[in-house]
């Protein structure tokens, strides 16, 4: 089996009902708004101690934290999918003090990471007052970053190949580009080759152990993403030849069965380790669909859409409704592929993730009485999932748009860093 079935629940019969997605987002925001606190954010949730978070101190970075709210919120309102009575980035430089110094309690120097580190909350001073001051910091920071050894989306060189695409698609300047050539090319020359498997990858140094990561987040298909992504900014031989690399690693490691698929979550497991059939977005299918969907050639489509037929068989996650790994995450694969393909099975099968979804979120605001206040492990990351649900279209939130509206998939063009007109 593709999946550990103990790891899902049965899908809910749910009809689809607008008004009660659009209930849910507004519910999600108003309370999310209600609980915010200048000095301490918002409150942890039990489910997010299991990251290792100190139960006494808030969250700060992008993918658990205040950042990541900040952005969400933010975001949300831009888009039309929310009113805010607040603007949430007038405290981003203290933010960054905080964080910093949270890593630098777990020993971390790693700055520059993308989702736990210092960039994404300069990032978001920078979109809400650039300057060429905030652009030199930016590139300073992103620069340092790209021998990282960790060479995942997270931590490493990859995470920050992502977001000089982004500050380019936002600014326009060249410095970006160049560091995306550079980070690109610094990449390429650390793949290394697998003979048993024929294919190409990289090696992780992260948290005290060296990996060969697949996945979504500190994996292979992480890192192709931001490239498939940016691919414009490459010289057309240099792309075929990225191209070629990703389509034959994903290939290659995918495990079929019948017309489902998945990849395991590590090229090469730790000796006397068993792989962990997972299927979510950090290790599974979800995020090889979600990172792979803008790739042009269509020649992983049919797998793609295996990966589509294993994530429904598996049904829902019991994790709860969120992005990294819960019900929201792996509805984005069907977004995805409802967008690549525009087969209306997909569509149905998101919506049905996201009616789930919102019993999920229901059930367990009742059961801890609070919603889970943070973007990838949490309530914020599902409502944008369910506004992307509403409108038919599958934009992942940080990882597709970071600046809202540089790709055309705003409702809203205003950008979502500059001030909030209150209620």
């Amino acid at each position: 089996m593709l999946f550990d079935a103990a790891r899902h629940e049965p899908l809910q019969p749910i009809a689809w009902d607008e008004n009660r997605v659009r209930a849910c987002i507004a519910h999600i925001v108003q309370e999310t708004e209600s609980r915010f606190s200048p000095r301490t954010y918002w409150p942890l949730h039990q489910r997010d101690l299991d990251l290792g978070v100190d139960p006494t101190q808030p969250a700060y970075p992008l993918y658990h934290g205040a950042c990541g709210v900040f952005w969400g919120l933010h975001y949300l309102h831009a888009i039309g999918a929310a009113r805010l009575g607040h603007s949430y980035t007038g405290g981003l430089q203290d933010l960054s003090v905080l964080n910093r110094a949270w890593l630098r309690s777990l020993g971390s120097q790693d700055d520059a990471s993308y989702m736990m580190g210092d960039a994404p909350i300069l990032m978001l001073a920078h979109g809400q007052d650039p300057t060429p001051e905030s652009s030199d910091r930016l590139e300073t920071l992103l620069a340092g970053n790209l021998d990282n050894p960790t060479r995942e989306l997270m931590w490493g060189a990859p995470g920050s190949l992502l977001a000089t695409l982004f500050l380019h698609q936002f600014s326009g300047e060249r410095r970006w580009a160049e560091l995306f050539h550079l980070a690109s090319a610094r990449l390429r020359s650390q793949l290394q080759w697998s003979p048993e498997y024929a294919c190409e990858y990289w090696t992780q140094d992260m948290y005290g152990a060296t990996s060969s990561y697949l996945d979504g987040v500190h994996g292979f298909v992480a890192t192709a993403a931001p490239l498939i992504r940016g691919r414009h900014l490459l010289d057309a031989k240099t792309w075929a030849e990225w191209e070629r690399t990703i389509v034959n690693t994903i290939e290659r490691t995918a495990t079929r069965e019948g017309l489902q698929a998945n990849w395991r979550n590590t090229l090469y497991l730790p000796e006397g380790e068993e792989n962990k059939w997972l299927m979510q977005f950090c290790h599974g299918a979800p995020g090889f669909i979600c990172c792979l969907a803008d790739l042009p050639s269509n020649a992983l489509d049919p797998l793609l859409e295996a990966g589509g037929e294993a994530i429904w068989a598996a049904g829902p996650l019991a994790k709860g409704s969120n992005l990294c790994h819960g019900t929201g995450g792996n509805g984005y694969a069907f977004l995805k592929i409802y967008c690549r393909t525009g087969e209306a099975k997909w569509l149905q099968r998101a919506r049905a993730f996201a009616m789930h979804g919102i019993d999920q979120t229901e059930t367990d605001e009742r059961q801890y009485g609070q919603l889970r206040y943070s973007l990838w492990t949490g309530d914020i990351g599902f409502a944008i999932y369910l506004w992307d649900c509403l409108r038919a279209a599958a934009t992942f939130p940080t990882l597709d748009v970071f600046f809202t509206g540089m790709d055309g998939s705003s409702e809203d063009q205003r950008n979502p860093l500059r001030s909030i007109n209150p209620k």
